[in-house]
């Protein structure tokens, strides 16, 4: 896991942000949720996150297809390169020990899209497995076809910038910098210690 630190996030100065579906931007403030609206696409920052697969291989792909769509050896390449990326996403949400069924993770290189099907068996494990599907590098964009088998007030997304911490964005959100330790119990398993955030990454902020 990266650093909190990145020196190509430096540039911005905001202080994060919240987005909700619709493939609305990341630069959007206010207090947004989950539910889902429009086509349920949910935006993230495609050069950051976990490397799970050759993003960039994946990026070549796709625009060689593009420039010659009749080119079946051009399409199978990334149609393959596409499975392997699906794969290695879905098998990423399975280390991660949430409660869902029937998971399936599609990918389309064209557009940097996940798409994720499945039974998620409460709330907060459909929005991890969201997360856990966009904070991947090479994902820019996310579609949500998952159902809830309980369902439970929806968390809020925030996006991180460079400077935040834990407690900084408990602060803005609960007006309680003690409180960070909520959100970090809401990111878990993904999370592995308070400190070990990264500019790009998103996060689940529980309503408390």
């Amino acid at each position: 896991m990266r650093g909190l630190l990145l020196d190509w996030f430096a540039a911005s100065g905001e202080c994060g942000a919240l987005w909700r579906a619709g493939s609305r931007s990341a630069n959007r403030r206010g207090a947004l949720t989950l539910r889902e609206k429009e086509m349920g696409l949910f935006d993230f920052v495609k050069a950051a996150g976990e490397k799970l697969f050759r993003a960039g291989d994946t990026d070549s792909a796709a625009a060689a297809a593009a420039a010659a769509p009749d080119d079946q050896a051009a399409q199978a390449h990334l149609d393959e390169l596409n499975r392997t990326a699906g794969d290695a996403i879905e098998a990423y949400i399975n280390t991660q020990g949430l409660a869902v069924t029937g998971l399936t993770v599609t990918f389309d290189g064209a557009r940097g899209a996940a798409t994720v099907f499945g039974v998620a068996g409460d709330q907060a494990s459909k929005e991890k497995i969201l997360l856990c599907c966009g904070n991947v590098a090479g994902v820019s964009q996310v579609n949500d076809m998952l159902s809830v088998d309980q369902g439970a007030p929806e968390a809020s997304f925030y996006t991180v910038v460079s400077g935040d911490n834990l407690s900084k964005i408990a602060k803005a959100h609960y007006a309680d910098a003690n409180k960070y330790m909520a959100i970090f119990e809401a990111n878990k398993p993904m999370l592995g210690h308070p400190d070990r955030i990264y500019p790009g990454q998103v996060l689940r902020i529980p309503p408390l």
